[in-house]
């Protein structure tokens, strides 16, 4: 199977879905990322970003119920899929292999000012 090349932001939105679960819709997302990844994005950007996601084979999508909060109309939950989670599972261990190899010394900063 090809692997599929994500980015950064898609990484931090598929790790927002598997965290909020059956909450993972738009507005609780871009809410997410704003108070968690301390990203501030459009709904515009965010759609796109969960499309290209789905298009991918990474996420997949159903209606949920119709709410009285939201005047009867449904929302868009997102589920990570199988192919997803290998996806973050592939890259959380290349991450990890890398740290495990830079030098504890290279992580200590000097102060600039002396």
């Amino acid at each position: 199977m090809k692997r599929t090349s994500i980015g950064e932001f898609e990484e931090t939105v598929l790790l927002m879905v598997l965290i909020l679960q059956d909450e993972a819709y738009m507005i609780a997302l871009q809410k997410e990322l704003k108070d968690q990844a301390n990203r501030s994005i459009t709904m515009g950007a965010l759609h796109t970003t969960l499309s290209r996601l789905e298009k991918k084979g990474l996420l997949s999508s159903e209606m949920g119920e119709p709410t009285k909060e939201r005047g009867g109309r449904r929302k868009r939950i997102y589920q990570v899929t199988a192919a997803g989670k290998s996806e973050l599972s592939t890259i959380r261990e290349m991450r990890q292999s890398l740290w495990d190899r830079v030098p504890q010394f290279s992580l200590k900063f000097e102060n600039a000012n002396g």
